[in-house]
């Protein structure tokens, strides 16, 4: 029964390939236990697939408090410098993780919502608050609910829908290089800082919006979140820093709103979130990260580049994330990932654009022939050839084993 429940909530998208029956979702209970540690998290172990060797140590890991990129590396910030302004008292009202996620994403600052983010996640960590639930107002009725912050997140993902559209009605709004008119490092710089400050959002949409579902997705999918919400606005906040470095600042052109476009798409189905975001717009990074270490070097800016090659480095953790919570969630239904992986990318018209790092795709533990089919076709090439070359050995054995035999 509790597989049926899970494969309902799961996918709209992928129970339309499942043969087994359909129950539909009774509303799930509110979910108030409260966390204790990151050590006292329980993670199903995965049937045959491979895992990030660094995932356990990264769940493990004590709060990242390195926010500053000093000479050599990132640091602790020093007192001196401030980011942005004083946390907003609201955050100190609320009591689950889900709550204070609703408020990051209604924050509009994108320094104060990187700082939240981190403030929020150790607020949990370190307060043993529990996940909680934080859902959308089905009706005018929810406006008195006095957490009015959790409203105006909803509201908000309107706005964003908007925007959606209107950016796809003009899409040469979107600067280009030349167009920016700012020098090359920087433009590539503000372009990374867009990707990580969307990631921020897309991270604390995922715990926000599907933590209705705590007892089925468990406690360890929304630390996994929050966690990589962390990062990446840790990431964000490197990126502001070096900006500001080079004499400009987050805002200084005009940026797409592609990611928020895949996560609309993704709204009512994890698994499909799952794959969309983590699987193959995250996994773009993996690819694009050294190249574009690579032309910073080209330019002259080692710095930037350094701290692009940090980042870098570090998402292959939330790739990571995303592939075991993907092939846990498939296994939960039933259903062979390979399969739904590319099921659901047709269904939501998403396409793999290479050339794609493979090493550290197969690091993440994305396997090869998820998102190449050339792959596929190689193996099969490869094995027709062995076929062939054994039929020619045996046959050639059969003639001298012929010839061996003296007529009786």
């Amino acid at each position: 029964m509790q597989q049926l429940k899970f494969r309902a909530m799961l996918s709209t998208a992928i129970h339309r390939f499942s043969t087994h029956p359909m129950l539909p979702l009774r509303p799930p209970r509110r979910h108030c236990r409260r966390f204790s540690s990151v050590t006292s998290i329980y993670y199903p172990p995965l049937e045959n697939h491979p895992q990030w060797s660094g995932l356990h140590h990264w769940r493990r890991s004590s709060l990242n408090n390195d926010r500053y990129w000093g000479p050599n590396g990132p640091i602790e910030k020093p007192s001196k410098i401030e980011f942005s302004s004083p946390s907003p008292p609201i955050l100190s009202s609320c009591s689950s993780l889900a709550e204070m996620g609703a408020v990051v994403l209604a924050t509009a600052d994108p320094l104060t919502k990187a700082e939240l983010s981190h403030v929020a996640y150790k607020k949990w960590r370190q307060n043993g608050l529990p996940v909680g639930v934080s859902e959308a107002p089905s009706s005018l009725l929810a406006l008195l609910n006095p957490n009015w912050y959790i409203i105006l997140y909803f509201l908000l993902l309107e706005l964003f829908a908007l925007c959606i559209t209107l950016d796809a009605c003009f899409p040469k709004r979107n600067s280009t290089s030349k167009s920016s008119g700012l020098p090359l490092n920087a433009y590539m710089l503000h372009n990374l800082a867009h990707v990580e400050l969307n990631a921020i959002d897309l991270a604390w949409d995922t715990v926000v919006r599907f933590s209705p579902y705590v007892e089925l997705l468990g406690e360890g999918f929304f630390a996994d979140f929050a966690h990589v919400a962390d990062d990446e606005s840790r990431h964000f906040t490197w990126c502001s820093q070096r900006l500001e470095e080079l004499g400009f600042s987050y805002g200084d052109m005009p940026a797409h709103s592609f990611l928020w476009r895949e996560c609309d798409k993704s709204s009512d189905n994890v698994a499909a979130r799952l794959a969309v975001i983590p699987l193959v717009q995250e996994a773009r990074g993996l690819d694009a990260g050294p190249r574009l270490v690579n032309k910073l070097i080209g330019f002259g800016d080692h710095r930037t580049s350094n701290i692009v090659a940090k980042i870098a480095d570090e998402e292959i953790a939330h790739v990571a994330v995303g592939v075991y919570w993907f092939v846990s969630v498939c296994q939960k239904m039933g259903r062979a990932p390979g399969s739904t992986f590319t099921d659901i990318l047709e269904e939501y018209g998403v396409e793999l654009k290479g050339p794609f790092n493979y090493s550290a795709r197969e690091e993440a533990g994305i396997p090869q022939e998820w998102y190449d089919p050339s792959s596929t076709n190689k193996a099969k090439n490869k094995f027709s050839e062995v076929y062939d070359r054994l039929s020619c050995i045996i046959s050639i054995e059969k003639e001298n084993s012929s010839l061996g035999k003296l007529p009786k």
